[in-house]
């Protein structure tokens, strides 16, 4: 099979995109989740800074998001993209130096920046370029980066465990980081120069916001989101091993997280043209709710699979269905209202890892956390549910 330029470059732009999550989602800022045991086990690592040091990686990843938002200029997005991306390996380089907590905390710092970078600015650089080019607007292929990027730096944690001291493993990672940076430089596409323009060549382009009560309902429901989202990507991992007949099992769960996670968007998207954007979000909040509280059912390996399945068929997808729609609504400059969007999601994953980790520590249980995430998502499923009347 042939194929044209412009099929080799719709292709190549889709893969630089899923290269670009799995180096800013995945290696900088998801690889914290598999690596946190063993750096507990070996670094000295307490709950309560395991915590703390992905609550900082949120607040990073917050400010990445307000400075998204703010800027307008496709030319500097296209900059700070490419920055967030070299500066993604060595963050994760910063990990291995040192067992100086402050290092650490700058590291994920950073690393949360980072994040903001692939998702917010790569993702809106790509829905722009594909609106451009009169291609589907959905970002299903494009989001399965997320999910690749748990479950690579999940196997790479499994099959380095044992052989690897933790500082070698971050290692590692980073020299991963370097391969995919690559593609994620070399084949994403070069922003338009004009914004404005685009939305005079293209009607297609013209924004489209919905209703204030819509938006506000939708703001509400993907805080909640987020702080679902958030306890089960940060803990599950070191929630699966402190079960005693799951010791070393929690590497495991994660993978199956990602390995879920990647087609999930693809199949939600297909979902959403069915029944509709709203009521695929409805459908993937109440799934994801059962979801991040199986682990609490006694249920051993079993109940902790179906979790990781669970789970990682809607938790990503969600970001996926809420960020898509949001691009849809300003197809010019999508990163700015994703960039909204993402504000209030990112406030609840900088706010739920800390108060998780401190529940941790005090109660000797992440139960207490799973439970609070659970009942969080659930208003936010209602949320979802309300959206429908609202527009």
């Amino acid at each position: 099979m042939s194929y044209s330029p412009s099929q080799i470059k719709h292709l190549k732009v889709l893969f630089a995109g899923v290269c670009s999550l799995i180096l800013s989602m995945g290696i900088a800022r998801f690889a914290y989740t598999p690596m946190l045991p063993v750096m507990m086990q070996q670094a000295h690592l307490s709950h309560e800074g395991g915590g703390w040091l992905a609550a900082i990686n949120y607040a990073g990843y917050l400010t990445g998001v307000f400075i998204a938002s703010w800027v307008s200029d496709a030319v500097i997005k296209d900059r700070l993209y490419r920055w967030g991306m070299v500066v993604a390996v060595l963050s994760t380089a910063m990990m291995a130096w040192t067992t100086d907590f402050t290092v650490w905390a700058i590291s994920r710092y950073i690393a949360g920046l980072t994040s903001a970078a692939g998702l917010m600015l790569g993702s809106g650089l790509v829905l722009n370029w594909l609106v451009r080019h009169n291609h589907r607007r959905e970002l299903g292929i494009h989001f399965s980066g997320i999910g690749f990027g748990i479950a690579l730096p999940s196997a790479a944690a499994i099959f380095m465990a044992q052989a690897l001291a933790w500082d070698t493993q971050w290692w590692l990672l980073a020299g991963l980081g370097c391969l995919l940076l690559l593609p994620a430089l070399l084949w994403f596409p070069a922003a338009p120069n004009h914004d404005e323009a685009l939305l005079n060549e293209h009607p297609s382009m013209q924004h489209a916001p919905p209703n204030t009560k819509f938006m506000r309902l939708f703001t509400a429901a993907y805080f909640c989101a987020g702080f679902g989202y958030v306890v089960t990507a940060t803990f599950i991992v070191a929630i699966v091993n402190a079960i005693p007949a799951l010791a070393d099992k929690g590497g495991w769960v994660f993978l199956v997280i990602g390995l879920v996670a990647a087609p999930s968007c693809l199949l939600w998207d297909l979902i959403a043209r069915k029944v509709g954007d709203v009521n695929a979000l409805i459908m993937a909040g109440a799934i994801e709710v059962i979801g991040i509280i199986t682990p609490t059912f006694g249920w051993g390996l079993a109940g902790a699979m179906l979790s990781a399945v669970l789970y990682g068929a809607t938790a990503i997808a969600i970001v996926s269905l809420t960020l898509t729609m949001a691009g849809r609504y300003y197809p010019a400059q999508p990163a700015k209202m994703m960039g909204k969007m993402t504000i209030a999601y990112s406030i609840a994953q900088m706010v739920a890892p800390a108060i998780t980790g401190w529940f941790a520590g005090s109660h000797e249980s992440y139960e207490v956390g799973l439970y609070l995430a659970a009942g969080i998502m659930a208003i936010g499923t209602v949320l979802f549910y309300l959206m429908r009347k609202a527009r």
